[in-house]
């Protein structure tokens, strides 16, 4: 019998395989850890040979817990790690190159001459995105410009482009399917998200041949069938593809307009769905492409650069404690902060700031201030750079939050996610199941498969949740928050002071 559906997410540390059953829940998850390479200062590559190997690892961890064979597969789903790319041969299926990983800063240079040269204006209307290293388009310039020969094969129709949703594709079904979905083609700097198409303006200004470029499908669309590799048998149908933080979303529910979430990582990745309408952002947020009810919809996108990294910090740099999971005790033992904040500016400030050379500060400090005083401002400090992020994409979308689904490994943290909600004013919802990104993917391969509609989705996500709902006073949250910005504005004054 066909009992589950297999996800496959593949991200940047690692591949995890879920196996989801009919009522959306998880029978058994597999993991295995990919090896990232630094060949240089600022360039970040995986080897392709290896995506694969830990894919199949996964996949096989996840079907030896759960007892299950590989016939009991109705159908697969993939997510990924965004913006990674690669070129490999379409006849031998070898890639050309190591893939380069959104993280490289390779192209960075390349970006400034494009932004230079005025191009700026016409790639954020076509794409919605900036004009960075972070996404796919320069990436494969730069493979096709320094990979001997690479170039002329292209020209020949010989090589493939894809990002690493599309090369498991290729693999799965053994060469038979080169596409990918709306999700991640709106990541390349190469696909208009208005005309929904390849844009061939944009591939002439990076220099890409529109041989290169794979079918764009809808997220739960017919990707094809496996051929019998990593693993797997022939002939399980691949239904559903959708980049990491759609699949999020998707395992969140945010299937329509105001709908939101937020991943609290490393950094904090925040989507609000905007429905049928594209937004261009007037505070330097990402217009994206994601799943809705009736089909693809746009979000906003925007990211806090230090969530996560910052509780690390506490740890490894200021050594105040010994695991993050004691900041949610120490921040319980005071009251308030008495006034002190932390900025953690450590790569600089994003959204709406955009100050990439402001560098952090602790502002208050007195001599009674102690380390529980110090944990706890630090996780203040996440929920206040969230509402920077909420703030700038009520103002740019016109629709207002009115709750916010959080995921991620500090969104375990009962009273972060308290203080969340007091200082947004709106209910925070977290549900029990935390791989949210790989069940998105499970979620989405089922409705490609029939086995749901979008609408099962949001009842099905919407009845495992828990709710912390506002506690403070307008005028208390009103009073904390402007502190916030008076701390932010004493950052970004000492920087331009400084410069």
């Amino acid at each position: 019998m066909k009992a589950v559906i297999l996800a496959i997410d593949q991200g940047t540390t690692g591949s995890t395989a879920l196996l989801v059953d009919r009522r959306g829940h998880v029978l058994a998850k597999g993991y295995a850890e990919l090896p990232q390479h630094f060949p240089h200062p600022g360039w970040v590559e995986h080897r392709p040979d290896q995506i694969l190997s830990v894919t199949r690892q996964a996949i096989a961890q996840a079907l030896r817990i759960s007892r299950l064979l590989p016939s009991a597969i109705a159908a697969i789903g993939i997510t990924n790690q965004r913006e990674t790319s690669l070129l490999w041969d379409r006849r031998t299926s070898r890639p050309i190159a190591n893939a380069i990983v959104w993280q490289c800063r390779r192209t960075s240079a390349l970006c400034e001459q494009l932004k230079a040269a005025g191009h700026l204006p016409r790639v954020r209307r076509k794409t919605g995105l900036v004009l960075d290293a972070y996404f796919s388009g320069t990436k494969v310039r730069w493979l096709l410009d320094h990979i001997p020969g690479a170039r002329r094969r292209a020209a020949r129709a010989e090589l493939a482009f894809g990002t690493v949703d599309s090369w498991l594709l290729w693999n799965l079904t053994g060469g038979a399917s080169h596409a990918t979905d709306l999700t991640n083609a709106s990541r390349t700097l190469l696909y208009n998200i208005r005309s929904r198409r390849w844009d061939a303006s944009l591939l002439r200004l990076f220099g890409v041949p529109g041989s290169l470029l794979p079918k764009v499908l809808e997220p739960q669309a017919h990707f094809g069938h496996t051929a019998g590799t990593l693993g797997l048998p022939k002939g399980i149908p691949i239904t559903g593809i959708a980049g990491d933080q759609q699949a999020a979303m998707v395992g969140h529910g945010c299937l329509k307009a105001g709908t939101a979430k937020n991943t609290y990582g490393t950094g904090c990745f925040l989507l609000q769905h905007t429905g049928s309408r594209a937004h261009i952002s007037r505070s330097g947020l990402l217009t994206t492409l994601v799943a809705g009810l009736n089909g693809s919809g746009y979000a906003l996108e925007g990211s806090v650069f230090i969530a996560g990294a910052a509780i690390q910090w506490l740890r490894d740099g200021l050594r105040v404690i010994n695991k993050a999971s004691e900041t949610e005790a120490l921040a319980r033992q005071v009251p308030d902060t008495g006034g002190v904040y932390v900025v953690p500016a450590f790569v600089g400030l994003g959204a709406p700031y955009w100050d990439m050379q402001a560098r952090g500060a602790i502002v208050g400090i007195t001599r009674g201030t102690t380390r529980e005083v110090i944990v706890r401002a630090t996780l203040e400090a996440l929920a206040f750079q969230t509402r920077d992020v909420v703030d700038a994409m009520q103002r740019d979308s016109g629709l207002a939050l009115h709750e916010l689904r959080v995921d991620g490994g500090a969104a375990q943290n009962d009273w972060l996610m308290q203080f969340q909600a007091d200082v947004l004013g709106i209910p925070i919802l977290r549900p029990a199941m935390v791989e949210n990104t790989s069940r998105g993917a499970a979620l989405l391969a089922g409705c490609g498969l029939g086995w749901w509609r979008a609408r099962d989705i949001v009842s099905m996500v919407e009845s495992r949740m828990r709710i912390f709902k506002p506690r403070m006073s307008e005028q208390e949250r009103s009073r904390r928050y402007s502190g916030w910005q008076a701390a932010v504005g004493q950052v970004l004054t000492q920087h331009r002071k400084r410069s």
